[in-house]
């Protein structure tokens, strides 16, 4: 598959119309929201395209991307959105609206595996292996062209796997039980954000 990789500093372009439905990811220095910095944000329409943000740190301000992320109109699809939705409230000081996401999708469709990473879920749906080889890497300074591909790789593919999760959903009559959790996943942001991160729900 030729992939186009576009990186862009600080800001989607003005003009750029990637349509209603979006694929996407961050990278950060790690997980810890408030210590590790969001670098970047990758998006694609799902036509073999990825547009990378290479964010300003020192003000986080993308009026273009932030915009497109708070649009209702527009469905954006994440491969565990929790983390990356907390890094974008926290930072670009927004709430990122009308949210798919498919590790919840796969955990609830995929109920007989154990195994729900973005990297198996490429494998047993659109049958390629990629390497996650620069998950742990250095996303905050100048990036490799190996970085860009791995970054691309983290959204061309989710609108076909979110597709093929939701016919299995659908089939099982779990898409209920999808769309609620989905409610819930401002709420579970929040919750990280104020510390809260262990299951509310346990004993």
């Amino acid at each position: 598959m030729n992939i186009d990789i576009k990186l862009h500093k600080d800001d989607l372009p003005e003009d750029l119309d990637l349509g209603n439905i979006i694929a996407v990811d961050g990278e950060f220095m790690g997980l810890n929201v408030k210590r590790d910095p969001l670098c970047l944000i990758q998006v694609s329409s799902g036509n073999s395209d990825a547009h990378i943000i290479q964010l300003d740190r020192k003000n986080y301000k993308a009026p273009n991307l932030s915009k497109m992320l708070e649009d209702k109109k527009i469905t954006k699809i994440f491969h565990y959105g929790r983390a990356d939705m907390a890094h974008f409230k926290h930072y670009l000081k927004i709430t990122t609206e009308n949210v798919l996401d498919t590790k919840i999708a796969s955990k609830l469709a995929r109920s007989y595996s154990d195994s729900h990473s973005l990297k198996v879920l490429i494998k047993e749906f659109i049958n390629i292996d990629i390497s996650k080889q620069f998950q742990s890497s250095d996303f905050g300074g100048k990036l490799t062209e190996a970085q860009l591909k791995y970054c691309a790789n983290d959204v061309i593919y989710l609108h076909r796997i979110h597709e093929e999760l939701s016919k299995i959903l659908v089939r099982e009559n779990r898409i209920h039980l999808y769309n609620d959790c989905l409610k819930f996943l401002k709420t579970r942001v929040d919750l990280d954000l104020a510390s809260f991160n262990d299951d509310i729900w346990s004993h």
